[in-house]
């Protein structure tokens, strides 16, 4: 598992398991998920990304990609998702016994289109940035390819990415749903397992944007079984904003009034 040094040597000195997250960050859905599902005790030290808390040297000695979640068991330090949940998970563990690693793998490239997708489908009902606040964190965050992409958003997405992107996730969702369609209750069997808590966060995300689930009707059947565990209360509803929620709901409602949603985009578009 891979660990990493922290620039911060008094995350060496900390004792149990600190999780470093966000409410809407999916990433940090998936280590909270993982976390109920376990019935670990945790600290948690929510980081308050629309003030750009991600951009404090503070939080950038903790993790160096200023990026979140970041996650410290008994001193050792971890910060990619998938790796967070299975070293939570633990091996042989009944959430790995029925572990499928090329679904983790496709759940974590699936995560630079579900950004990309979240950021124009349902980011653009906030208030951009004040120009002092975008000018701060290009000035602040070590992260080039982060900085670049707060740059794109603010100028606007080109047409053909967000069409690619909304395409991938599409294929995506259609090769979910083809595995679903041998009668599996789970995306990796018959049992609940890490495959269903790295994609759980994806799919919450593409539903507040309105995406079109009818399309795979397994994948949506599945999202109502694992929408009924106690993991999905306590570790995604309880973290959402409800006025955030109903900014989405009513720009999501907005657009697709418009002929602007999601749906026109690639693939969804034919």
């Amino acid at each position: 598992m891979p660990h990493i040094e922290p620039k911060d040597q008094t995350l060496k000195t900390l004792e149990g398991l600190h999780l470093w997250h966000a409410p809407m960050s999916s990433c940090s859905q998936r280590v909270r998920l993982v976390l109920a599902e376990t019935g670990r005790d945790w600290e948690s030290h929510p980081v308050d990304l629309e003030k750009d808390e991600h951009a404090t040297p503070e939080y950038q000695a903790i993790h160096p990609k200023g990026l979140v979640p970041a996650f410290v068991d008994n001193g050792d330090l971890i910060i990619e998702s998938i790796d967070i949940i299975q070293h939570v998970a633990g091996e042989g563990s009944a959430l790995a016994a029925t572990d499928a690693p090329e679904l983790l793998q496709l759940a974590d490239a699936a995560q630079v289109d579900l950004k990309l997708l979240t950021f124009e489908f349902l980011f653009r009902a906030a208030p951009p940035p004040s120009a002092e606040a975008a000018e701060a964190f290009q000035r602040n965050h070590g992260n080039d390819w982060l900085k670049q992409f707060r740059r794109d958003f603010a100028a606007g997405f080109d047409r053909d990415r967000l069409d690619q992107a909304v395409t991938r996730t599409d294929d995506g969702f259609r090769h979910l749903d083809a595995l679903l369609s041998d009668g599996r209750p789970f995306l990796a069997g018959d049992s609940f397992s890490l495959a269903d808590i790295a994609w759980m966060p994806n799919v919450h995300r593409f539903a507040l944007m309105g995406w079109p689930f009818e399309r795979t009707p397994h994948l949506a059947d599945w999202f109502e079984r694992v929408k009924a565990r106690d993991s999905y209360r306590t570790a995604l509803l309880d973290w959402q904003n409800e006025h955030a929620a109903g900014a989405f709901a009513a720009y999501t409602g907005k657009r697709r009034a418009e002929g602007s949603d999601i749906r026109a985009y690639g693939s969804l578009n034919s």
